[in-house]
């Protein structure tokens, strides 16, 4: 526990027989429970974790708590919870829980019996945390590439200072120019501007690290079921919580590369499939946050703004053409051109400035 408040760390692991146990190994003795996904591997990682829980000792004992009713209220709160918490566990892929003694043991293993996707993966964890009321919820990979000992630095804002969630950032430290693979850089820095845009989070730098820790209160504001599938749900996530305005901050973290991990992602499968989601996420925090739960002068400036800018298009493609062409023509698509591209520029800039103005408040 750390400040009173129980400590629960999800591990998603997809065949990770080589890197498992050095990762549960390094945990901080703080963590109450943690939880292990075994996202449906074909290796021994099960085998490997199940032995890891037989060889453990027992943790704290967490019971899952069994909200009380009242019968005379039909629009109980309780109840309606009850009701969004069942259709995410009827949503969610169905999941083995592998221990004899769930609630007693440190160490929770849940294993889909086919690949899900690390999207699906942490969803589960975190139901299993949520079920539990666990107050404040780490997540790291199974691979071995986040530092177990920084925990206390990525868990202690929600603990101590009421964040509702924290994302590590490894581009803040010193040696990340160094030790990142330029390719990822490359991806890291296209996807965390197209998040900015999108999550209304605009101070976030480090948006594809996964090394977070998110409060009771920001867990229960996420629909798990609706989480992004795969490598795309940690953006997913920051726009689901900006929406529910829950507060933000970054923490300094290394970044660890070459430790024996496997990677199984992409980049070049995932900025286009990624960058697609943060297109239509954006919209969804515009329509959502400034229209329809309380309307925001920014709302009708960003889309006056696309309009405008989709009108400039064909006059801009005229103008091309009459270049490459070298034929004369009349002023109107010039000035039409002119004056749409500087109103779109105007519209927008107005825009994000009073997104940014906005959502200063959501940091910690």
């Amino acid at each position: 526990m750390l400040n009173s408040k129980s400590v629960a760390v999800v591990i998603p692991a997809y065949n990770e027989e080589t890197q498992i146990i050095n990762v549960l190994n390094s945990v901080p003795s703080f963590v109450d429970k943690i939880i292990v996904v075994n996202d449906g591997s074909s290796d021994a990682t099960e085998k490997i974790v199940l032995d890891y829980i037989e060889n453990s000792s027992e943790g704290i004992k967490i019971e899952k708590p069994n909200p009380v009713f009242d019968p005379s209220n039909k629009y109980n709160a309780e109840r309606a919870y009850a009701a969004q918490m069942k259709k995410e566990d009827d949503a969610l892929p169905s999941v083995n829980i592998m221990n004899k003694n769930p609630e007693s043991d440190r160490v929770i293993l849940l294993s889909f019996p086919k690949n899900q996707g690390v999207g699906l993966a942490v969803a589960r964890g975190y139901k299993w945390c949520k079920d539990y009321e666990i107050d404040c919820v780490a997540k790291i990979d199974g691979d071995g590439q986040m530092d177990s000992s920084e925990l206390h630095s990525i868990c202690s804002p929600v603990t101590d200072n009421g964040v509702d969630y924290v994302k590590g950032n490894r581009l803040k430290h010193r040696s990340a120019w160094f030790i990142i693979p330029k390719i990822r850089f490359f991806g890291n820095s296209v996807l965390s501007v197209l998040t900015k845009i999108a999550s209304g989070y605009w101070r976030i730098s480090d948006t594809q690290t996964a090394y977070t820790a998110i409060s009771k209160k920001g867990l229960e504001s996420l629909a798990l079921h609706k989480l992004y599938t795969t490598y795309g749900y940690p953006n997913d996530v920051l726009v689901k919580l900006n929406i529910a305005s829950c507060t933000l901050t970054e923490v300094e973290i290394k970044p660890i590369y070459n430790v024996g991990e496997n990677s199984k992602m992409k980049i070049f499968k995932v900025i286009p499939t990624v960058s697609y989601l943060l297109f239509k996420s954006f919209f969804k925090r515009l329509w959502i946050k400034y229209f329809f739960k309380d309307f925001h002068p920014l709302f009708l400036f960003y889309n006056v703004g696309l309009v405008t800018g989709i009108l400039t298009v064909p006059y801009g493609i005229k103008i091309v053409k009459a270049i490459i062409k070298g034929y004369e023509m009349n002023y109107e698509p010039l000035l039409a051109f002119i004056f749409l591209s500087f109103f779109t520029f105007q519209s927008l800039a107005l825009a994000m400035w009073m997104d940014i103005q906005d959502n200063e408040r959501l940091y910690k």
